[in-house]
């Protein structure tokens, strides 16, 4: 074993020494590696210096060039923006002279503009005051020849009129949609007449005033208000809505109708009619006058089917229900409605609750023209009664200073309870010389009609059949007896025909030439209304010819009711 180890030990310095050479060789051989890395890599470095400065070569060259020819695009620019701004400059001393001279004369025309205005405003004002002397003159006219005032109100376009109510083709129906009447002026209503094949024709009419879609009902009443005042000098007045039936007759009357019944509604005091406004206005005038001097009555009445109905008569238990009534002629030749349901009001307020009790009993009935048409002629009469002085009679009973002293005297003789109509004896019993002076008082009766008349039809187009059918053919004959009436009055006949209709016998003083007459005529713009339209037109147009002589004051004595 020690010799093993000897051996072993021997091998072991051999192979000791062995791989200390092979150290020494491997040593050399990484010297070389490295020293071919370094040789390697210089020689790369030298061939990317030769790349480099070759490629440096290159781009100073071609940067010289691009210098070069960015320098001349320079110049060139440079001397274009020279030359645009120099044209530039010009076109601005141009405009800034052209502006110059635009402004001096802007301000020249500014000058005369303010010279024409200035006498367009002078023009206005003067051919204002012409007008409205020619108006006066007009109405003096009109007044003294008895002629009656016609107005006209165009309503605007509705959605029913371009619902289709009938099987008509859709090129059809987009022609019914359009308007085919205006307002021209304020005085001239304009219509195209048109007919498939032929050119169209523009039609004229001119009437005492013409309202156009847009003209509110203020407006309208403005026009009416100057006539109410007549009712306190002495003067009937009655006023009168013609037309179709869905032509704005009602509205412009009333006002706007509730959707639950038949009223009217009084909520928007700007959209009531003349009815309501009418009323107002005569209980104003009436304010003015002494206290006690002027008491007001009502009585509703509609013409249906030529029956006359008091829609203000009272049952046993005191409601309200229509109760048809007579029109006779009285020995004057007035016309008269015997137990004809007159109330007494006070005010505005109870006489509109009075004409909303009677308009609930008024005759209505679909159509396909118009919904909720009207079938009944609608007649509000207020009766205004006056207490005059008898010494002042038949001279100057307006005078209210001589009459103030004379009332409050006899105030006692004409207590609430007679303007009530329930007055009793022990009531109208007096001292002699509260007698005496009621002797000395006389009473006035003026009245104030206003009639909503029913709408003319044409069967064909409303579409009535059975009950509805009877109703339109009564009301087109009433209309043509009053049409009838007023040519009788116009070519003065010796007969008048005022009995050929319950509507034109009730009428008779109003339009007979006992009262002012104004006439409202409303009419639809739509091409399928063109007929009716026509028709009222013709209507109103003929109604303006009237003579009716002028209009006599109501200055006779009236068997006082005290007595």
């Amino acid at each position: 074993k020690e010799e093993r180890i000897v051996v072993l030990e021997t091998e072991n310095a051999a192979l000791h020494l062995k791989l200390a050479e092979y150290q020494g060789l491997a040593g050399r051989s990484t010297d070389e590696v490295l020293q071919l890395y370094s040789a390697h890599g210089q020689q790369q470095k030298l061939q990317r210096s030769s790349v480099v400065s070759q490629l440096h070569g290159a781009i100073k060259k071609r940067l010289k060039q691009d210098l070069k020819s960015l320098h001349s695009f320079a110049l060139e620019l440079s001397k274009d923006l020279q030359r645009q701004n120099k044209t530039y400059y010009y076109q601005v001393l141009t405009a800034v002279q052209g502006i110059q001279l635009q402004n001096e004369a802007l301000q020249m025309f500014q000058m005369k503009a303010f010279d024409l205005e200035q006498s367009l405003q002078e023009v206005t004002e003067r051919y204002e005051k012409e007008k409205q002397k020619r108006r006066a003159l007009h109405n003096s006219l009109v007044e003294l020849r008895g002629n009656i005032r016609v107005h006209c109100r165009i309503r605007p376009l509705l959605p029913f009129d371009t619902a289709a109510g009938h099987s008509i083709s859709q090129d059809r129906q987009r022609n019914f949609s359009e308007r085919v009447a205006y307002a021209a002026d304020d005085e001239t209503v304009l219509v195209k007449c048109s007919r498939p094949g032929h050119a169209s024709i523009n039609k004229t009419f001119q009437f005492e005033r013409v309202y156009n879609a847009s003209e509110s009902q203020d407006t309208v009443f403005a026009d009416v208000a100057p006539l109410l005042t007549s009712l306190l000098d002495g003067y009937n007045v009655c006023i009168m809505a013609y037309g179709q039936t869905g032509s704005g007759k009602t509205y412009t009357m009333l006002g706007p109708q509730l959707e639950e019944d038949f009223a009217f509604s009084i909520e928007d005091e700007s959209e009531l009619g003349i009815i309501p406004r009418a009323t107002e206005e005569v209980f104003r005038l009436i304010s003015e006058k002494p206290p006690g001097s002027c008491w007001v009555e009502v009585s509703v009445v509609e013409v249906y089917n030529n029956e006359i109905f008091d829609l203000l008569a009272k049952d046993s238990c005191g409601k309200v229900f229509g109760v048809k009534r007579d029109v006779v002629t009285t020995r004057e030749g007035k016309s008269d409605v015997p137990l004809l349901t007159h109330e007494t009001v006070e005010n505005a307020s109870e006489f509109l609750h009075l004409v909303n009790k009677g308009l609930q009993l008024r005759v209505r009935h679909p159509t396909l023209v118009h919904a909720r048409s009207s079938r009944s002629h609608l007649v509000v009469t207020l009766t205004i009664t006056t207490i005059i002085s008898g010494d002042n009679f038949g001279t100057s009973w307006e005078d209210e200073q001589t009459s103030q002293r004379l009332n409050k005297e006899v105030s006692c003789t004409f207590p609430q309870k007679m303007r009530d109509n329930k007055s009793t004896s022990s009531s109208r019993a007096s001292s002699p010389a509260q007698l005496e002076a009621t002797e000395k008082l006389k009473q006035v009766k003026t009245r104030l009609q206003l009639v909503d008349l029913a709408g003319s039809e044409c069967v064909g187009m409303s579409g009535v059949t059975g009950a509805a059918l009877r109703e339109t053919s009564f009301i087109n004959r009433s209309l043509s007896a009053l049409a009838d009436v007023l040519g009788a009055i116009a070519e003065q006949r010796s007969h008048v025909p005022y009995r050929n209709s319950k509507l034109t016998h009730l009428l008779q003083d109003s339009v007979g030439g006992d009262a002012k007459l104004l006439v409202m005529l409303c009419i639809s713009p739509d091409q399928k209304c063109l007929t009716e339209s026509m028709q009222s037109l013709g209507f109103g147009t003929r109604a303006r010819q009237v003579q009716r002589g002028q209009v006599k004051k109501k200055n006779f004595p009236v068997q006082s009711k005290a007595k």
